[in-house]
């Protein structure tokens, strides 16, 4: 790697703005190029950007392709611009959030560069030694974590999973440098084409920000069980989510399901409430520093992977929960 221009995240942008999962990156990055003695880079395409909140955060070096199409995400164009970016920029190494965009756009982009990719680490580090990259990742469900070492294939494409590391903090007396780069796209190429942008409004915290969420299985048994959950998140300032039956039977919207091919999740704390403990599900969550488990069948895998476990009906174990947690909040 030494030859190589270092690190290259591709962040994520909302309203000009870096995003709290972009941040994350930057601290991630920022570790890795002290260790390999070489610059950070990051890539940020939308409109109306702030650059230079990229330079406090820990980026040496910022390149920004702004313009009107880029303000809404499209996988395509974004793979179409930053393959052409990281030509130019030639990194060692590109990091990316396991996000939508992440996971629609890594896998491509290493295509694109005849690379591999590494999906959903929970940690990065250097090789004293060989200065290899060497990438942790959940594997078996998440009940074992392999390390992936890549040994030939330059640039290395990751994607990290969100809430593993702390956002980056802003330092007043960081500089850099700012590049903005000009990339045309020949529209003849991208396949899909974007035709309308529905945004679903969420109320209260995003499932990779909250600390604590209480999620809701099959056995919560319909839309009103919810209620309970609801009044829980709210005590414990956190939010709910679902495993896939709910959303499956229309209880709950896909937008809050929580697994390997939804949300992946790493709160403080995670409630598991009538969840049996599918593999799938449990990928999603494994991250998280705490599980406990609410379920009235003993058997349930789910008391398998959770630390604390209560046999019984939730609708008789929650209340005198919600009220023992009101009273520990309130002190």
């Amino acid at each position: 790697m030494a030859d190589d221009k270092g690190v290259l995240i591709c962040g994520e942008v909302v309203g000009g703005r870096i995003t709290t999962i972009t941040m994350e990156l930057l601290n991630t990055g920022r570790r890795l190029c002290d260790d390999l003695k070489q610059p950070l880079s990051i890539l940020l395409i939308g409109q109306d950007i702030n650059a230079k909140e990229a330079i406090l955060l820990g980026a040496d070096k910022v390149y920004t392709v702004e313009g009107a199409p880029f303000a809404e995400s499209h996988p395509e164009h974004y793979v179409a611009i930053i393959t052409k970016a990281c030509q130019q920029i030639a990194p060692s190494i590109i990091l990316f959030s396991q996000t939508d965009m992440g996971r629609d756009v890594a896998p491509r982009l290493a295509a694109r560069l005849g690379t591999t990719v590494c999906m959903d680490c929970v940690e990065l580090a250097i090789d004293p030694e060989t200065k290899q990259l060497l990438q942790t990742k959940p594997v078996y469900g998440g009940n074992a974590m392999a390390v992936w070492v890549s040994e030939d294939r330059q640039p290395q494409v990751v994607t990290i999973r969100p809430r593993v590391v702390a956002p980056a903090e802003p330092d007043t007396s960081r500089r850099g440098e700012i590049t903005p780069i000009t990339i045309d796209v020949d529209d003849s190429k991208i396949k899909g084409k974007l035709l309308e942008t529905v945004k679903e409004e969420i109320k209260g915290i995003k499932l990779e920000e909250a600390e604590a969420i209480v999620a809701g299985g099959g056995g919560i048994g319909g839309k009103e069980g919810f209620k309970l959950l609801e009044e829980l998140a709210k005590v414990l300032r956190g939010t709910i989510g679902v495993s896939r039956v709910p959303c499956d039977e229309g209880w709950m919207p896909v937008s809050i399901e929580i697994g390997q091919t939804a949300h992946m999740v790493s709160p403080k704390l995670y409630i598991a409430v009538g969840i049996s403990g599918a593999l799938q599900h449990l990928a999603g969550c494994s991250g998280s520093k705490y599980i406990v488990a609410i379920n009235k069948d003993s058997n349930a895998h789910i008391f398998k992977e959770a630390d604390f476990g209560v046999v019984g009906d939730y609708r008789e174990v929650l209340p005198p929960l919600i009220e023992k947690c009101k009273a520990l909040m309130a002190t």
